[in-house]
């Protein structure tokens, strides 16, 4: 007996030391999201460890680790926010929540700017700027409105259009070739009312990064650069809201928990009221001027590996003048995703977008009724996954297609009716793959294939020389007709000289299928846009670029400068003689050609104490050369900004107020004047000896802010001030040659401005 009860011991000891051996051999998954205690809007980019096991935290700040049992600390980090440290034993599946807090309020904007001075010093891709919006809503722009499009111009390399214009400039480029991107949907003509707000309202925005260098190959449809924006996810604990009136619009958003963390939302809507003060006039009351925009988006947790969010917004803008002209243009974009978790290593996120952009003029020129119309329509499919095999290699790859309606134009001048529409079919795979070799060393590679199909259904020409049509066909509808394929290799390197310096070098080649095609050097919605069809090719662009960065004064001072070279092809523009609306088939309007941009740009920034800010400077050249214009030879493109200077600064007071400046000046646009005057038949006419041969005056500015801030118990509100052009220097807008008998030329030159100077004030309160 004694013997039988020494075996069971024994027996009973062997499978419990196996069982422990086999528990202590299993793995676990520890996972959980990290946010901000205040807001308790997820913080990307978080850093999660737990032993020697790591990792970041995703959009939606969600992290997932795995390890064997045991005891272990967990700790969570992120810059500019409290350290939380844990001690956990591990025996099972756990899930841990992060809620960090920021650091006292005193230091909270050096903190702030600290996340983009690290992101600028330890990111691979040279020409990246996460853009932090509380930072750059501080400085001041047009009306007093808060425009996150407008500070992102104060950026080197980033330029304006002008005044009364939504494009942006980036590198030598035109507003055409940036890809905007709103929660993954393309936005068109981001601007309200020529450029005077911003399509994006910044209560509604979350995050913001700009691409002007080395674009990843996650992204295509763009030469110059990519401006990806995403919308707030919506609190899922706690009500909050604020609603803002100004001088000439009004806004306000909501957000909160429909089912306590597990379904949310957010809203945000605004609208402009000059219409209204119009009405007050006898000889304006007829006319109408005013934008609206609608931002929505819903986040549901359907279990821990999955959250579907569905966003959604909707803008447009009326500008009509009595019963002779009503013109209407905007966006509406939707958004579907899925975000799946397979494990601590693989990650997921199916997207389902729509963008649509129309824009739409009427006019009654006596008797004669003209009508305008056009849209570009793009639904499209994006799939793409995350692979983390160790802490500091990440491996993205994925797939995107998408249909494209284009209609150029649709006319009805008097008794005729023309129309001229296109589809196609763009699709495009990719993977990149970002290392960090060691601590010195981190290098970005990756690989775009693009393919883009012409589909039948409406005609293709052959053309002379001239731009007669000698041939036209219509393949059946749906039928490919004309395929392109796009090789584009993507390639970058950090390396880390000290932990204060680091030098990048970047290659990228990117190509895009949508040409905006424009007589002037500024994006207006009413751009005549051409796709590539058997005439027109894609616009495919190399960029070479390399840079320093560098933190001195104990980290307060930051200072970067890079050079860039890019070589395009297949640019297009009219011809001589030709604009938007000559001929219905595009085609005969345009020749084809290449061009070239290349510059330098410094920075020098001022990263912590009560007073911020940076000073830029851009000098850069940007040409064309095509056949048949300019006699063959380059000449100096519209958008050729060459010397490019902002100064910005933010002084905090105290935690109520706050002052803003910033001092913006760059050379004036290109532009083709006449050389000369002649007649014939009595008519008087100008002749054009070089394209884009003289210069504008050069443009420049200072802007003023102050902002108080009242914060207490249950509401906060805000008291904005600002003055836009303080000096009042009336910049061009438009420039136009008059006959002029009086002068020697035989013509005049007329400058016509928008603005001098214009105070705003406005009235936020938040809850």
């Amino acid at each position: 007996m004694t013997k039988l009860k020494t075996t069971i011991v024994i027996l009973i000891t062997a499978v419990a030391l196996c069982s422990n051996a086999a528990l202590a051999q299993h793995t676990f998954v520890i996972k959980g999201k990290v946010t901000e205690a205040d807001t308790t809007e997820p913080l990307i980019g978080a850093s999660v460890r737990c032993g020697t096991t790591g990792a970041a935290t995703d959009v939606d700040g969600n992290y997932e680790l795995s390890v064997k049992v045991g005891c272990y600390d967990i700790e969570c980090s992120y810059i500019g926010f409290e350290n939380d440290r844990r001690r956990i034993t591990v025996s099972c599946d756990t899930v841990i929540n992060f809620e960090l807090k920021s650091v006292t309020s005193e230091l909270s904007e050096v903190v702030v700017l600290s996340r983009s001075m690290m992101d600028r010093l330890k990111n691979t891709q040279p020409g990246m700027e996460r853009i932090d919006i509380d930072e750059m809503s501080k400085t001041p722009v047009l009306f007093g409105e808060r425009d996150i499009l407008k500070s992102l111009q104060l950026l080197p390399g980033v330029s304006a259009e002008g005044d009364g214009t939504g494009g942006f400039q980036v590198r030598g480029g035109t507003a055409s070739q940036n890809l905007v991107l709103l929660d993954d949907a393309p936005v068109i003509n981001s601007g309200h009312l020529f450029g005077f707000f911003s399509t994006f309202n910044d209560p509604a925005l979350s995050s913001a990064t700009l691409y002007k260098g080395q674009i990843p190959a996650r992204y295509g449809g763009a030469t110059s650069s990519v401006f990806d924006v995403n919308t707030k996810a919506g609190n899922a604990e706690k009500y909050k809201g604020s609603f803002t009136v100004g001088l000439l619009s009004a806004k306000f958003d909501i957000e909160g928990p429909i089912i306590k963390d597990k379904l949310s939302f957010f809203a945000s809507a605004r609208r402009s009221y000059m219409d209204m003060f119009l009405k007050f006039t006898d000889q304006f009351k007829d006319n109408s001027l005013y934008f609206y925009d609608i931002n929505a988006k819903v986040n549901y947790n359907v279990g821990y590996n999955d959250k579907i969010a569905v966003s959604l917004f909707v803008g447009r803008d009326n500008l009509g003048m009595s019963d002779m002209m009503n013109m209407q243009w905007g966006n509406i974009t939707t958004t579907a995703k899925w975000y799946h978790t397979f494990n601590d290593r693989l990650a997921s996120v199916a997207t389902l977008y729509h963008g649509n952009f129309i824009n739409d003029m009427g006019m009654q020129i006596t008797s004669e009724d003209d009508n305008m119309y056009g849209h570009l329509r793009q639904t499209g499919i994006k799939y793409s996954f995350s692979w983390n095999p160790h802490e500091n290699h990440n491996v993205d790859f994925g797939l995107q297609s998408a249909l494209i309606d284009l209609k150029s134009a649709e006319w009805t001048m008097g008794t005729t009716h023309q129309k001229e529409q296109r589809r196609g079919w763009e699709s495009g795979v990719w993977i990149n793959d970002d290392w960090a070799i060691n601590e010195r060393v981190h290098v970005m590679g990756g690989i775009r294939l693009g393919i883009m199909s012409t589909l039948g259904g409406s005609p293709y020409y052959r053309l002379d020389e001239s731009g007669n049509i000698i041939d036209c066909y219509t393949p059946r509808n749906g039928k490919p007709y004309k395929t392109y394929l796009s090789i584009e290799p993507r390639l970058s390197l950090n390396y880390r000289i000290t932990d204060l310096q680091s030098i990048k070098m970047a290659y990228s080649r990117s190509s895009q299928n949508i040409h905006a095609i424009r007589s002037t050097g500024s994006s207006m919605p009413f751009d005549r846009y051409a796709m590539t069809s058997n005439i027109i090719k894609p616009q495919t662009a190399d960029q070479i670029s390399a840079g320093y960065v560098a933190l001195f004064g104990n980290t307060r001072w930051e200072i970067s400068g890079e050079v860039f070279y890019k070589d395009i092809h297949n640019i297009y523009d009219y011809k001589d003689g030709k604009s938007f609306n000559s001929e219905i088939e595009i085609e005969r309007l345009l020749l084809g050609g290449k061009g070239r941009a290349y510059g330098f740009e410094f920075t020098l920034r001022k990263n912590a104490g009560k007073l911020t800010g940076w000073i830029g400077y851009t000098l850069s050249w940007a040409q064309n050369k095509i056949g048949g214009i300019n006699n063959g030879k380059w000449y100096t493109a519209g958008n050729d900004r060459r010397h490019d200077i902002s100064v910005v600064g933010i002084y905090q007071f105290n935690k109520k107020w706050n002052m803003s400046a910033a001092w913006v000046f760059n050379t004036g646009q290109a532009l083709t004047a006449p050389s000369a005057k002649y007649e014939v038949d009595g008519i008087h006419m100008f002749h054009y000896a070089e394209r884009n041969g003289y210069r504008a005056p050069a443009y420049h500015r200072l802007d003023l802010s102050a902002t108080y801030t009242h914060e207490g118990p249950k509401l906060t509100y805000e008291w904005s001030f600002g003055i836009y052009n303080a000096y009042s220097r009336y910049n061009p807008f438009l420039i136009v040659f008059e006959t002029d008998e009086n002068a020697p030329t035989g013509f005049k030159t007329m400058k016509h401005s928008l603005f001098g100077l214009v105070p705003s004030v406005s009235y936020t309160l938040k809850f």
